[in-house]
């Protein structure tokens, strides 16, 4: 019996010693992702002079942020730079942009993120076309808790079609979410037929003032989604319509009428942001626009050479039929794939870090009211293992980058040493005055996003 206990134990050998601990200390922290959050990350941990790593799957920094790069953002440029991102570069020469200008992705790539990633602190430690495929503890499952946190990490990773390993001492996962956009089905369900319409189907936002207008003049093109994703794709629209006029707009939401879409207007403190509501206002009541809300979907099929589309609109069954081109602007989720074999507390319902969830939960906020958060609130049942930026707010959709800036800052501070700045968390953001409902029916009485939050 004694045998057999022994032989059924879960427990291992220990393995930590002081040597061990002093060995591990000298790896690297790994940094996922060269976006405006990984490349922050990356800042902080030169500034402190801690030796990382920072994988990019794609072929040059900023890579998800270029496939938006025709899109100005809402946020002036005063909020879309690292203070220690900015404190390097301006010791090497860097002149910064006008801080009240509105960058477009392109821009905030080429006039920010390229120059921080060229900086001597950090572009040695950039590993471009390196995807990060999987992560675990060195030589342990997930299923292993002995001395697991003194463990080190091991990233698989995939470059120039072969599978390398690195070791790392802690991982900032800063993927963030593109790349994966939530399906047009309100159930939020794949179908393969809506996979087999890709060629019909555009997810995001068109470059319509660019590279792909042909593809919809004469169509009837349907934007799917109530966000500022889909406005500004309709506000695009309507420009390309001025000069087409065969073009025809069909807006489908899932709100409960059209005037929820329409946000804070002019008194929104993001104020490129409320002109957008404002626009989108003066376009539907032009009736350039033809509107079906609440409109459900269920499913999608081919009629001829168009798109049927299946659904309810105001709990009725009803389709809408004759359309060419889809754009669907219904968010995106992160992906969590690569994470598998570590422990992850992630909230059932946003997919966000699971404390932040209560906070920014779309279902009991009507607008994204964040209070200042870091490394406590981010920290995982993976010790140091941290997801940051976007991917923490999993598919809430009320995410400013100066928020993921402090995440990274309190994060760095943590992982360097410094627990006191870790844990003294602040925001500077604008107060918003946004709801995501209609304004002219919240009551007198009630307040609408009056912290200092910008993301709502």
């Amino acid at each position: 019996m004694k045998n057999q206990t022994a032989c059924c134990s879960n427990t291992e050998l220990p393995i930590t010693t002081k040597n061990k601990k002093k060995e591990h200390s000298s790896l690297p922290i790994a940094i996922i992702g060269a976006g405006p959050i990984g490349l922050a990350a990356a800042a902080h941990l030169a500034k402190a002079g801690e030796n990382f790593i920072v994988l990019e799957a794609g072929p040059r920094v900023g890579h998800h942020v270029l496939q938006w790069g025709h899109v100005r953002l809402f946020s002036p440029w005063q909020y879309n730079i690292d203070k220690v991102a900015r404190e390097l570069l301006e010791e090497n020469g860097w002149d910064a942009p006008t801080p009240e200008v509105l960058p477009t992705g392109k821009e905030l790539v080429e006039n920010y993120l390229l120059q921080v990633a060229e900086l001597p602190q950090i572009r040695p430690s950039i590993r471009l076309n390196t995807k990060v495929i999987s992560i675990s503890r060195k030589g342990l499952d997930k299923m292993k808790s002995a001395n697991r946190e003194n463990i080190p990490f091991v990233l698989y990773i995939e470059t120039q079609g072969q599978t390398e390993q690195i070791e790392a001492k802690a991982v900032i996962d800063a993927t963030g979410t593109w790349g994966q956009p939530n399906p047009m089905n309100s159930t939020g369900i794949w179908t393969q037929e809506e996979r087999s319409f890709e060629n019909q189907i555009f997810y995001g936002i068109p470059n319509i003032n660019g590279n792909e207008y042909k593809r919809f003049i004469g169509k009837r093109v349907a934007v799917i989604g109530g966000g500022h994703s889909a406005i500004n794709t309709i506000l695009e629209l309507s420009e390309l319509n001025e000069k087409h006029s065969d073009l025809k707009i069909t807006w489908i939401l899932r709100k409960n009428s059209v005037e929820e879409a329409y946000g804070g207007e002019e008194k929104d403190a993001l104020q490129a942001r409320g002109e957008l509501g404002t626009r989108i206002h003066q376009l539907v009541n032009s009736g350039r626009v033809q509107i079906y809300t609440p409109f459900r979907i269920h499913s999608v099929e081919k009629n001829e050479s168009s798109l049927k589309l299946n659904g309810d609109l105001n709990g009725e069954s009803f389709s809408i039929n004759g359309i060419d081109e889809l754009i669907v602007n219904t968010g995106s989720r992160p992906d969590f794939s690569f994470l598998s074999e570590v422990r992850l507390n992630i909230d059932a319902a946003t997919e966000s870090i699971s404390m932040l969830a209560p906070l920014i939960d779309p279902n009991l906020h009507s607008c994204g009211t964040v209070r200042p958060h870091g490394e406590e609130e981010l920290r995982q049942p993976e010790k140091n293992l941290y997801i940051v930026g976007m991917k923490s707010y999993g598919r809430a959709p009320t995410f400013l980058m100066a928020t993921g800036y402090e995440q990274v800052r309190s994060v760095v501070a943590y992982l360097t040493g410094d627990f006191e700045s870790a844990k003294n968390v602040e925001l500077d953001l604008p107060e918003t005055g946004v709801c995501s409902i209609n304004l002219e029916s919240t009551k007198k009485d009630e307040t609408c996003c009056n912290t200092t939050n910008g993301s709502c």
